[in-house]
């Protein structure tokens, strides 16, 4: 018997979704930082074993959104909804989820459901016994189990809870594939990632990472990237003094993006500026993000939507304390 299907992983920004999966997977294959919403796009992570294939769905942050980048972002999640075999709802012991309408939404497939209180080991027994009664009887169809991604606590017994309910089926990629996504896809966020790790403010939030050119050779791999932001300030901040800073970034990048695939790594980074680019339908396409479905609204007042932007940036950087 052989047993295979999607699990979508929902759960609040700096909710340890993408140290979920890269737990489960046993490869850092999602980006994770200590700043909210460091997942942009959807990234599949595929777990292969002799008599299963598990196709994990990392999404972005459940949030509310205050720009087009951020409405693509959710629409991300809701199209994964669709696509899941079984649901992983991720909270961390302080919180509830901030967008109930996705919930009820899951709740609504009938699609089995494990909810996981992340982040046990930073309460005591007693709260974290209340915490696992309180999301009994708000989700009672659900399975609680309380974790901590990051020590990898109870990772073996969230994953035979979802073998126990993924469906008989064949594999849907071959066995040897870790994700769906492709080598310039993982260059250019490795490069977001440090960019997330090494500024602050709005710098990471307005940045856009975009690969070139990728080519592959036998013993080193040249990429040519660019760093995209909205305003020349912003460009002035993330190349440095001397251009100390970008280089930084850089190097950090390359190292890391070495280990992931083995081989040697020469990295070209430029910047560049493309104003409003997380507003526009168009460069956002260009990107590669969904841009089908506008909220009520937004394109009748470009200062209110400016002003939402700070208002959600600030947020932002008040989520420091996780990872995403």
């Amino acid at each position: 018997m052989h047993k295979s299907g999607f699990v979508t992983i929902i759960g609040n920004p700096n909710a340890g979704k993408s140290t979920l999966m890269n737990a489960l997977l046993g490869e850092e294959l999602s980006i994770t930082s200590p700043k909210a919403q460091t997942t942009r796009e959807k990234v599949l992570g595929i777990l292969n074993g002799p008599d299963y294939q598990i196709v994990f769905s990392d999404t972005p942050g459940i949030l509310n959104p205050h720009y087009r980048l951020q409405e693509s972002m959710l629409k991300s999640i809701e199209n994964s909804v669709d696509e899941a075999d079984v649901f992983i709802l991720i909270t961390d012991v302080g919180e509830d989820f901030k967008n109930p309408a996705i919930i009820e939404r899951v709740q609504k497939t009938g699609t089995p459901i494990i909810l996981l209180i992340n982040k046990i080991d930073t309460v005591t027994q007693e709260d974290a016994v209340q915490k696992i009664s309180y999301w009994q009887e708000k989700l009672p169809q659900a399975e609680v189990i309380p974790i901590s991604a990051l020590y990898k606590f109870q990772i073996q017994r969230v994953l035979d809870a979802i073998l126990e309910k993924l469906p008989e089926g064949p594999a849907y990629y071959p066995k040897d594939e870790l994700s769906d996504r492709n080598l310039r896809f993982f260059a250019a966020e490795t490069i977001r990632k440090h960019i997330l790790l090494q500024y602050k403010q709005e710098i990471p939030y307005s940045v856009q990472v975009e690969v070139e050119d990728y080519k592959e050779m036998p013993n080193l791999d040249r990429i040519g990237a660019v760093i995209y932001v909205e305003k020349d300030s912003q460009k002035g901040i993330l190349i440095g003094k001397g251009g100390e800073a970008l280089k930084r970034v850089g190097t950090n990048a390359r190292k890391e993006f070495e280990r992931f695939i083995g081989k040697k790594v020469f990295l070209d980074l430029r910047v560049k500026v493309l104003k409003n680019w997380r507003n526009d339908d168009r460069l956002l396409q260009r990107f590669g993000y969904d841009v089908s479905k506008r909220r009520p609204g937004a394109d009748a007042n470009p200062d209110k939507l400016a002003a939402e932007a700070q208002a959600a940036l600030k947020e932002m950087e008040g989520l420091v304390d996780g990872d995403e």
